[in-house]
């Protein structure tokens, strides 16, 4: 593998090009409008307008990244996460091409991505799954009739949804009547199908998920735990790794499903299998992500593995650096921050300039950036501007670290989320390890009662 075009932007496409560069490999990369200035663009070994800002006319256009690939004479391509990197039809597109598609086969894209379908795969397997539907619902009555039988609390969801958009939970018939219309729309104006099915809402509930990797030899192993409970309107915004208080047993048990449910599929390059955890430690499937995760570094930062260079060998079609589960380690404690241009109290977006960026890093703490100093960010795409990632001997000092960052953290030009890390990361609620998928919005509804009094 030499040439790979990386259909991605910001700190993705930096993230990946660093790899390439390591490994004397040369990267296109794609640009729009908005980001014709953005630092991916100047790393790259070549860089090609794909079109305007939206990113309907730009890094969706699949048949037209796909011809600059071919123009270019690229071996791979890389769609980093987001955008098409679940779309089975632009990897298979790329196949038909001679192009490889440096993710799992288009097949299993198809069978993953769709919601239901995934859970009922997983059924075969044996994997847990949470209580649900097992086809999509017609009709608002066939929706309520399967709610009562199910039991409320429940969730209302896209089949093709994903990154916390399409699903909406329900605690009552009213809500779910309210809302299952609404939602059937979302889900086909972002996702192309409007299918929907339900639920049960797992309550105090935690979301961990787990690293695989497989090749192409028929080698599959886990890399291990994050806890990614630390979410805003469904959303990831903080994650760790391993996971807190969660016993032994019970982690080595997901670990196995995990790989169960990987090789359920026959599972080639990177993903993760997503499970919801309740009180007991008891986990349930939720889905199957057949690409690579904004959280990788954490996963890195315990290993020491270069996740994008396991993809990029894989794809070649190597064995995986390690087959051998028993030789791969996790040492110390990782935490991943998601840097948002965002008003820290309403999650609003807050585009602008950023005239001043900076970051008082130790040889613990990663900086992975998208934006730098100068660069514009607009309201087209994800205000996700860096991600922080400490690592240390365990969790305490992995906090310390963090703390100690955000004190001194400094971006201006644009609202951050840096000042709501730094008061979170004092709560208890956070320092106990004890937190499910409710801490933040919870912390937050604290807050407001206290400044109110």
């Amino acid at each position: 593998m030499k040439k790979v075009l990386i259909a991605n932007r910001g700190e993705i496409a930096r993230r990946i090009i660093k790899t390439c560069k390591r490994l004397n490999i040369e990267t296109v990369a794609i640009y729009s409008e908005a980001d014709k200035d953005l630092p991916y663009v100047k790393e790259a070994d070549y860089s090609f307008f794909i079109g305007p800002s939206q990113v309907q006319q730009s890094y969706l256009k699949a048949d037209d990244i796909i011809a600059l690939a071919k123009r270019e004479k690229v071996d791979a391509i890389h769609p980093g996460y987001g955008f098409l990197s679940e779309n089975a039809e632009f990897a298979r597109k790329a196949e038909e091409e001679g192009i490889i598609f440096i993710g799992p086969r288009p097949e299993t894209i198809e069978k993953m991505g769709d919601k239901i379908g995934s859970r009922i795969t997983m059924i075969n397997a044996n994997v847990p799954v949470v209580p649900g539907t097992e086809e999509g619902l017609a009709s608002v009555e066939d929706a309520k009739v399967a709610a009562t039988s199910i039991g409320y609390p429940i969730m209302l969801k896209a089949t093709a949804g994903g990154g916390g958009i399409g699903m909406i939970r329900c605690d009552d018939e009213a809500t779910l009547v309210k809302n299952f219309e609404s939602i059937k729309t979302r889900a086909k104006s972002y996702f192309g199908s409007d299918v929907v099915f339900l639920e049960k809402f797992i309550d105090s509930s935690r979301h961990i998920e787990v690293q695989i990797f497989g090749d192409n030899h028929g080698n599959i192993v886990h890399l291990f735990e994050r806890n990614c409970s630390v979410q805003r309107r469904n959303q990831k915004v903080m994650e760790e790794a391993p996971s807190p208080n969660f016993p032994q047993e019970a982690r080595e048990k997901l670990w196995e499903a995990a790989v169960n449910a990987a090789k359920a599929v026959n599972y080639i390059n990177a993903g993760t299998v997503e499970f919801i955890v309740d009180h007991n430690h008891q986990f349930y499937f939720l889905e199957m992500n057949t690409r690579l995760q904004v959280e990788h570094p954490i996963t890195e930062a315990i290993t020491g593995f270069d996740l994008v260079e396991w993809q990029l060998k894989v794809a070649a079609g190597e064995e995986l650096p390690i087959t051998d589960q028993s030789l791969i380690k996790s040492n110390g404690h990782a935490i991943e921050f998601r840097i948002y241009a965002e008003d820290p109290k309403t999650f609003f977006p807050s585009p602008g300039t950023i005239t001043s960026q900076s970051f008082e890093t130790e040889e613990e703490i990663r900086i992975d950036a998208g934006y730098g100093e100068g660069d514009k960010v607009t309201p087209f795409y994800d205000p996700m501007i860096s991600k922080v990632i400490v690592h240390a001997e365990n969790r305490k000092l992995a906090i310390e670290s963090a703390q100690k960052v955000f004190s001194s953290a400094k971006i201006e030009g644009v609202k951050t989320n840096i000042p709501l890390f730094h008061q979170f990361l004092e709560d208890e609620s956070f320092t106990s390890g004890e937190y499910s998928t409710s801490v933040l919005g919870e912390w937050m509804n604290k807050q407001r009662e206290e400044v109110s009094k």
